[in-house]
């Protein structure tokens, strides 16, 4: 357990908690989705670890145990907070997993930084390409009244917006894909987030395009989606993604929810440790 400083923007001294797992294995670096902290990767930490990696999970700003900052919630800034992580951390060869919200930090990152530090990257149930539903992009998964109804949730009671959103995250249609105890240990993440850093990395996720960002990924990359996933939609996401990424590979779990890494966390980890493998 340690903590990174973050030296740029505004707040130049923003601290990220980070887990480090040590050791001489390979680094993994695993970036969590919104609203929860690096916590939500339990089920995949042990299964890396065991496979003889090092694995590096940390809490975005505002979220977690990382500092809970006025500004800087934009993929900008947050891809400069993951740079900022791996300048310090001194980690090369590294291979990004970002799952939701988590995503999106990696196409930015590859765009705004470079690709000289990594090995790969995954995008697992993950926002990018573009979600939002524009006139130029027809395709995108979120339509102005969900988000809508996302920021209006979440003003007027935090505490119901997180018991119906989690539902949802691990749900496939109104089959509850995971136990009332995995649902209840997310929530509790969620509640430890800022009110403003939730609603503006909403902003962020609904609202940035990422078309511009997926060409300039050339290092080996895995698409890993949830079939079932009602929150972040293949057909409009990760699709759109291994479309995007040349070269690409994609494998869609059956029957799967959005938080598919924790109701199907034996497949995830199995599709995940075979690309790192490779």
């Amino acid at each position: 357990m340690a903590e990174v400083t973050a030296h740029h923007g505004l707040f130049k001294d923003t601290h990220l908690h980070v887990d480090d797992t040590g050791g001489t294995g390979r680094p993994v670096v695993l970036i969590h989705g919104w609203p929860l902290s690096g916590e939500s990767w339990s089920e995949q930490v042990p299964a890396l670890e065991a496979a003889g990696y090092r694995v590096v999970t940390y809490d975005r700003r505002g979220f977690g145990r990382s500092d809970k900052t006025r500004s800087g919630y934009d993929y900008d800034t947050l891809s400069d907070d993951l740079q900022a992580l791996l300048t310090e951390l001194d980690l090369t060869d590294v291979t990004l997993v970002g799952f939701s919200m988590g995503g999106g930090e990696v196409a930015r990152y590859v765009s705004r930084h470079g690709q000289d530090r990594l090995r790969s990257v995954v995008f697992a149930a993950a926002v990018p390409p573009y979600m939002a539903q524009t006139g130029d992009n027809p395709e995108g998964p979120l339509d102005d009244a969900t988000a809508q109804q996302f920021e209006d949730g979440l003003k007027s009671d935090r505490s119901a917006f997180f018991d119906q959103f989690t539902t949802q995250f691990f749900s496939v249609g109104d089959d509850l894909k995971v136990t009332e105890e995995q649902r209840q240990q997310a929530i509790a993440l969620c509640e430890q987030s800022d009110e403003k850093a939730t609603l503006e990395c909403m902003e962020a996720f609904a609202t940035t395009d990422f078309r511009g960002d997926l060409p300039s990924v050339t290092v080996p990359t895995l698409v890993l989606h949830g079939g079932g996933d009602g929150v972040v939609p293949f057909e409009g996401s990760g699709k759109r993604t291994h479309e995007a990424v040349a070269g690409s590979e994609v494998h869609v779990v059956d029957d799967a929810p959005h938080g598919f890494n924790v109701s199907h966390a034996r497949e995830f980890n199995e599709r995940l440790l075979d690309f790192l493998a490779r």
